[in-house]
């Protein structure tokens, strides 16, 4: 659905019955709003969840909408990462409406730093509060670049710093145990598709190391078999070629051979994704992150979940194989050099528990 579509159908769900006044504001392109300041009972409690604008927040929408248009088409962002800060800012803009605020001219740093305690209070991880600080610094200098606000009240704001934890991974024995669950169910059923494709799925993303935004955008002529590579359109239309093992390109012949097919509907042509949903279409990020999931609770030992577990494991494993940490940030696609060295961190930490355990004198 386009974005102009979604916001008609915003549009069309608003509550008209809202008591606002609007004057056309020269000096900006977006309409003023002025509104009655409601008293602190009138105002809904800052401990409601905030993953949506509600009715009063739809006077953001117009912005928020070409600040989106802003991300996807000039920044070229991911479309995780469009929702990502999409979702920060409905929270934000909810709970501005919810404060009485019906204009970006009217927030100031205090507001905000009273938002970002909001979500301290609600227990928020000190790295989601430090995420959504990040998210509104970005927005706000985009909207005083675009005159849109007259100063940036996020310039000179401090957010926590985000918490260092070492990612999740799962050990050697631990993969092999993940990739053997996988063979015994296929030996099971060897034309189970969706099987296929998660077996597909999970050799790819621990041989490459890529991101699950860049798996569900491969096509089928994004391998290139003769070579053992696959091509990546990473973060920011970046596009780099990184390996493929054999065994995950046996399990992608499978896939393609004999999964994919059955999934495509009678009289379709020119299907081009690589995975592919049961209808055909291209395959759902979220859907396969569940089947991922449920793969990993098999796992022994082991709380990591998600995609992003593989990208991390094959980071570490590489790491740990000593592969040199510049080829490792080339084979993820990480802009910054710090990015990939956290893996350094996660390879000596397992050393150091190794170490503990069986050296006599540890």
């Amino acid at each position: 659905m386009t974005a102009a579509r979604q916001h008609e159908n915003r549009t069309e769900n608003r509550n008209e019955n809202r008591e606002e006044y609007r004057d056309e504001a020269p000096s900006t392109t977006l309409p003023v709003t002025y509104t009655r300041t409601l008293a602190p009972e009138q105002v809904e409690s800052s401990t409601l969840p905030d993953s949506a604008l509600g009715v009063s927040g739809e006077v953001f929408r117009p912005v928020l909408d070409r600040f989106e248009r802003f991300l996807r088409y000039e920044k070229h962002r991911s479309e995780e990462t469009i929702r990502s800060y999409i979702s920060d800012l409905e929270g934000f803009f909810g709970y501005m409406a919810r404060r009485g605020v019906r204009h970006l001219d009217s927030i100031d740093a205090s507001l905000i730093r009273e938002w970002l305690g909001s979500l301290h209070l609600r227990q928020a991880a000190r790295s989601t509060v430090a995420r959504r600080g990040s998210t509104l610094r970005t927005f706000f200098t985009w909207a005083q670049e675009e005159e849109l606000v007259h100063a940036n009240p996020t310039r000179g704001m401090r957010t926590p710093k985000r918490e260092n934890h070492l990612p999740p991974v799962l050990s050697r024995e631990q993969m092999n145990q993940l990739l053997t669950t996988l063979q015994e169910r296929r030996a099971q059923d060897p034309r189970d598709a969706r099987l296929l494709r998660l077996e597909a799925v999970v050799e790819v993303l621990y041989a490459s190391g890529m991101r699950i935004s860049e798996l569900t955008g491969l096509d089928l002529q994004s391998v290139d078999r003769a070579n053992k590579t696959v091509r990546v359109l990473g973060k920011g239309n970046k596009e780099r070629v990184v390996p493929l093992g054999t065994p995950a390109l046996k399990a992608l012949n499978r896939w393609v051979s004999y999964g994919r097919p059955q999934w495509i509907p009678e009289g379709s042509q020119g299907v081009t994704a690589l995975f592919i949903g049961p209808r055909g279409g291209r395959a759902n990020a979220r859907q396969i992150r569940e089947d991922l999931t449920r793969l990993l609770r098999t796992v022994e030992n082991t709380q990591a979940s998600g995609a992003h577990v593989l990208r991390h494991s094959a980071a570490t494993h590489l790491v740990d194989g000593g592969a040199d940490i510049r080829s490792v940030q080339e084979l993820l696609g990480h802009s910054s050099l710090a990015t990939t060295q956290i893996y350094t961190h996660v390879s000596m930490k397992r050393l150091a528990e190794t170490y503990a355990r069986a050296h006599p004198r540890a």
